[in-house]
């Protein structure tokens, strides 16, 4: 009888979920047959394929959740690798994540796919640069052959990447509420950042840091005789901190200046603050450049003498507290600061001494040593292997050892050409001041963050290729949000009238 129930059960449960049952068995004597026949790796793969397909379900379920998910793991790649072990490189979750976005929005038919916002000339720039990438495949400068694996290595982040970024925001941010949740959850990660230099700094290091900072970084981050610390915050570096900072607090700030919602203009205000205060204690001077023509770009697209008047006396009033006073000299990392301003100090003049190197060797190399070639994959003999071994100490030096004068020249013009359309964008196309601030405070960031490559390996960095190329992405989207928008504001702006008001009420009902 017991047997007979059992059996009911089991019957009542297969009618209910047979095609999950299949699957399970058949998967169950696939496992089995292959830990018997190819070893214990192919079991293991497919072990984990229905918890790989239920997350591609979830994911295609709830596809903004994986696109937040994108930007957090973005920012936390360089945190990662120092902090938190998990055994796969989270670079690769990041464009894991990105394609499957892409996937999930040509097959989802639930909902429009943007795709006809992608046609614009960002992606005309990023088109030129990839196709000279491609041709980069042919080039054997070093007389080596032709190396695919290298070059798809070295082309992922500097090509395939700017593509997907492009194509992800064209897709997924499709309205008001999602942009201005996408600058806030950029705003708390930069106010995470912020956090965890005070922690490096007042609480002390992580094992792990200690190992990079006596370890790896310790000619670049433990400057006069081991008295000053740069610090690097979540990033892979102080000087990419410094610049994604600078960049970063220069855009709330311009947030803030725009708005017309008070909290959120109070909300950017702070997180500026906080993250200029991190800036600093990166001791990063390229960081400060970087805001002054960031801030330069911002004055010119605001369109505004109201806004453009007392923003520049500001910016004037505390640049030249850097460069014309000793104010605040006691503090090294304000006196580190300062140097970028010195044309002599000799510290910051080591990278022109390794142009001048550098630029000796490629004279012989117009289309540079070939895309993902480092000194590991050159041999002694090879005339290039020095070129290979001396520091670029920039990203735009990166790119022209890698792809010549002619790779670098196309490269810098592809970079105008995103500037250039994005700023006409913020020019001529937007009426609402409040999204002229976002776009001209996400051309302001780009631009910094592209000075911050002249001078710093910084722009292929993790986060700052998600942040910024996709902050460009979002001002080509703009003139498509603009309706949606303004009705959006003028919702937030009753709620907090009506808030004003019933505040004040309350004051005047308290006065009786």
């Amino acid at each position: 009888m017991v047997n007979k129930v059992y059996s009911n059960r089991i019957s009542e449960y297969a009618h209910e979920n047979g095609g999950r049952v299949i699957v399970l068995f058949l998967l169950f004597l696939l496992a089995i047959y292959e830990f018997l026949h190819s070893g214990l790796n192919t079991f293991a793969i497919i072990c984990i394929s229905p918890i790989l397909i239920f997350v591609g379900y979830t994911i295609f379920k709830w596809r903004m959740a994986a696109f937040w998910g994108l930007i957090i793991a973005n920012y936390f790649v360089s945190f990662k690798n120092v902090n938190i072990y998990i055994p796969v490189p989270l670079s690769l979750v990041d464009e894991a994540i990105e394609l499957l976005l892409i996937v999930i929005a040509i097959i989802d038919t639930r909902t429009e796919a943007h795709f006809g916002r992608i046609f614009n000339m960002m992606l005309l720039a990023i088109s030129i640069w990839f196709g000279l990438c491609i041709v980069e495949i042919f080039n054997n400068t070093c007389g080596l052959g032709i190396n695919l694996t290298a070059w798809f290595t070295g082309a992922r982040l500097m090509a395939f990447q700017l593509l997907w970024i492009l194509v992800v925001f064209s897709l997924y941010m499709t309205s008001p509420q999602i942009l201005i949740r996408y600058l806030k959850l950029w705003a708390w990660l930069s106010l995470f950042s912020a956090f965890w230099t005070w922690k490096m700094i007042n609480i002390g290091l992580t094992d792990e840091e200690t190992s990079f900072l006596y370890g790896a970084g310790m000619n670049t981050h433990l400057l006069q005789a081991g008295t000053l610390i740069r610090y690097w915050s979540v990033f892979s570096d102080a000087a990419n901190y410094g610049c994604h900072a600078a960049s970063a607090a220069l855009a709330f700030i311009i947030f803030g200046i725009t708005t017309k919602i008070r909290k959120d203009k109070i909300f950017f205000f702070i997180v500026s603050i906080a993250v200029i205060w991190g800036m600093f204690q990166s001791g990063t001077r390229t960081a400060m450049l970087c805001m002054v023509g960031g801030f330069g770009v911002f004055l010119v697209l605001s369109k505004s003498f109201r806004i453009m008047v007392p923003s520049a006396i500001v910016g004037a009033i505390l640049l030249g507290f850097l460069i014309f006073t000793n104010i605040g000299n006691g503090n090294q990392q304000i006196r580190r600061m300062r140097s970028a301003f010195n044309k002599s100090d000799a510290s910051a003049n080591v990278r022109d001494i390794n142009k001048a190197a550098i630029a000796k060797y490629m004279k012989d190399a117009p289309w540079g040593i070939g895309i993902g070639m480092f000194e590991k994959d050159i041999p002694a003999w090879n005339k290039f292997k020095i070129v290979s071994q001396i520091p670029p100490d920039s990203e735009y030096v990166f790119i022209w050892v890698r792809t010549g004068v002619i790779g670098v020249s196309i490269f810098a013009l592809c970079m105008i050409i995103i500037l250039m359309g994005a700023s006409y964008i913020v020019l001529f196309k937007l009426k609402s001041p409040s999204l002229i601030g976002i776009g001209a405070g996400m051309c302001a960031a780009f631009t910094a963050i592209q000075l911050g490559g002249y001078a710093n390996q910084v722009i292929f960095q993790y986060p700052n290729g998600l942040t910024f190329y996709g902050g460009m992405a979002i001002v080509y989207l703009l003139p498509y949000l603009e309706p949606e928008w303004i009705k959006y504001e003028q919702q937030r702006l009753a709620i907090q009238e009506e808030k004003k008001r019933l505040k004040l009420e309350r004051k005047r009902a308290a006065r009786v």
